[in-house]
């Protein structure tokens, strides 16, 4: 199979900053630097509400599929996408079964979802998000675990000092992970740091964030642990003995869950209810590639369209 990912167009940096487009040679494999916007639909902590991507071109494309993984595979930097800035309590996720895959906010029993404040915590801790181009296997069952995985991307959660932007795209330092059970489902959670952020320098494993940021590990595992039980749910459950496991060991994860990923978009793997339209794998590497035109047809009939009838 080829590289999927030298045709992806849309790379990221910074939700809101431009920066010049920029394509090398494949075997390079350099450092991207694109930008993309987002697209803001219906009115937030709404059912409507939907933040839809786009690339520098002013295209449509989907967080899941067409944001390259990597911001540097060189130096193993990543892309993560941000569905929650820090601090605040709105489940909101990439859409992995609606068209093109924008954020919306999770919705159960109809119902908007919201994380609670499960003392002393105020909402999310860090900023959280996911890695595209990556997929937790529900067919796969984990070595380490023995337990499937979740059917999303991986989840990310980011340490660093500043607050993100809901929908921002940045590149992350990985640093280590825990292997969270929910539910009977293995969910990964890479603890990393956005590049960019003072402290980034400092840290290259996880035993850095044990010796600069002391308790802040074992305060994510208690997150983690108590954040659905307000909900009337069980506390959640870790492998490893809710250890940490290593910058190398997370790495390796996320490897993986891109191999996933690939079988998925390749339609090596069945994808169920899953939405794998994209816009910037190439048709001999994806069957699910549609046009620019496509998606922009595709979406607009979903978030424009009309509905007429008598009233009584």
């Amino acid at each position: 199979m080829r590289n999927l990912l030298s045709d992806c167009q849309p790379g990221a940096n910074v939700l809101f900053r431009r920066h010049p487009s920029s394509r090398t040679k494949r075997q390079q494999k350099p450092a991207i630097n694109m930008s993309f916007s987002v697209e803001e639909r219906g009115n937030p902590n709404s059912l409507s509400y939907r933040l839809f991507f786009k690339n520098a071109e002013g295209k449509y494309i989907s967080p899941f599929h067409d944001i390259p993984i990597y911001a540097d595979e060189s130096q193993n930097i990543f892309h993560m996408v941000v569905e929650v800035p820090r601090w605040t309590n709105a489940k909101m996720e990439i859409a992995t079964k609606d068209l093109l895959n924008p954020i919306k906010q999770d919705v159960k029993k109809g119902k908007l979802r919201y994380v609670a404040n499960v003392f002393p915590h105020k909402g999310y801790i860090w900023n959280y998000g996911a890695i595209p181009q990556t997929w937790e296997d529900p067919a796969h069952k984990d070595a380490d675990t023995d337990c499937c995985g979740d059917n999303d991307p991986i989840d990310v959660c980011e340490i660093g000092s500043q607050v993100c932007s809901r929908g921002e795209v940045i590149k992350v330092k990985v640093l280590g992970i825990l292997a969270m059970i929910d539910e009977g489902e293995t969910d990964w959670k890479v603890i990393a740091i956005n590049v960019d952020d003072p402290e980034a320098s400092e840290m290259n494993d996880i035993s850095d964030v044990k010796r600069l940021k002391p308790g802040f590990l074992e305060a994510t595992v208690d997150w983690f642990r108590r954040y659905k039980v307000p909900d009337g749910k069980p506390e959640n459950r870790f492998a490893f003995s809710e250890e940490f496991k290593d910058k190398n060991f997370a790495i390796d994860v996320i490897k993986s869950t891109h191999s996933f990923w690939k079988a998925l978009i390749c339609q090596q793997t069945k994808s169920g209810e899953l939405s794998c339209k994209n816009t910037c794998i190439s048709a001999g590497d994806s069957p699910y590639c549609c046009s620019a035109d496509e998606a922009q047809a595709a979406v607009c009939e979903v978030i424009d369209k009309w509905f007429y009838y008598e009233k009584k």
